[in-house]
């Protein structure tokens, strides 16, 4: 590792309030969970997308429900009758 890059991983820990072992940890376990993401989807989306599209499967309930809420919105309440 490059002495520029051990001693800001150093500063940066220290500021923290961690010891480098937990930085070098956390930043080894968020690397590899980014990882895990780039892999499942080939790397082309931010790991952030990958809960987009999890409900997917459920497209027909989905509209069910949607078509419920509509329903009772178009209801009348008795306050708003002549």
């Amino acid at each position: 590792m490059p002495d520029a890059t051990f001693r800001h991983a150093k500063t940066v820990a220290a500021a923290s309030g961690i010891t480098l072992k937990q930085f070098f940890t956390e930043a080894l376990e968020e690397r590899l969970r980014r990882g895990a993401v780039e892999t499942r989807n080939g790397g082309a989306e931010p790991p952030w997308m990958a809960g987009f599209g999890a409900l997917a499967d459920m497209a027909d309930e989905n509209r069910h429900i949607l078509k419920l809420i509509e329903e009772e919105f178009e209801k009348l309440s008795p306050e708003h009758l002549p």
